[in-house]
């Protein structure tokens, strides 16, 4: 086959303690997932239906790469969340223990917003869909086999800003556990090997600026740490 203009490489993360890498696919994200945070954004953490919205697969920056602060915004906010690596595809009426077996390990990522325009959106009813998915807008870290970390239920993730602390929470206090997360996600689009999926935040979210440090953490998992430029 040949095409009219130049492919560009698939986007990708490392996989921890192997020579190979993990081929993006999606990247699908929750909000409104740890109680804490909803009420910091001044929301009810009564449970609803879960809240999925996606970034481009190429807005992934790996382990080391560069993180550029973006264009039109002046409050730029970090979230610390689980990431999820689906390794194979799923049908769409598949059952929760087929659903977990698709998920091929975890990683720690932070998804980055621009909070003022989409404060902005919010208030005037439109989609927020660029103050999400905008590049070099979800980090990640390289991925750790679920062999390897089995699949977390509980235990600590967090965040610092140069060395100081910003978020604290626990895997247990999300709202919608990862299998609920999947299953649902996988009634609206099928999963399919390359997915992944940022599990949301905990709260403490606020502000980073150029030259400030984002090191990110979930015990026994991954740790990682990006700064912007």
């Amino acid at each position: 086959m040949t095409y009219i203009i130049p492919v560009a490489p698939p986007a990708s993360v490392p996989v921890a303690d192997t020579d190979s890498r993990f081929p993006i696919r999606r990247v699908f994200c929750i909000g409104k997932n740890y109680s804490d945070h909803v009420r910091e954004m001044g929301g009810d953490p009564t449970r609803e239906e879960p809240l999925f919205f996606i970034k481009p697969a190429d807005s992934v920056v790996g382990p080391g790469g560069a993180v550029p602060y973006p264009p039109h915004t002046e409050n730029l906010h970090f979230e610390v969340e689980l990431v999820v690596a689906i390794g194979r595809d799923v049908d769409v009426n598949a059952g929760l223990e087929r659903v977990v077996d698709a998920v091929l390990g975890y990683g720690i990522g932070v998804d980055l917003t621009r909070r003022d325009m989409q404060s902005e959106a919010k208030k005037r009813g439109r989609p927020w869909d660029m103050s999400k998915s905008f590049d070099a807008s979800a980090l990640c870290s390289s991925l750790h086999l679920a062999d390897s970390v089995g699949h977390p239920e509980r235990g600590e993730i967090g965040l610092d800003l140069d060395s100081e602390p910003r978020q604290r929470g626990d895997i247990s206090q999300m709202v919608w556990s990862i299998p609920e997360m999947l299953i649902a996600l996988n009634s609206l689009f099928p999963l399919k090997a390359g997915d992944l999926l940022y599990t949301g935040t905990p709260s403490g979210v606020g502000p980073v600026t150029r030259g400030q440090t984002l090191e990110v953490w979930a015990d026994g998992i991954a740790r990682e740490a990006w700064t912007l430029s």
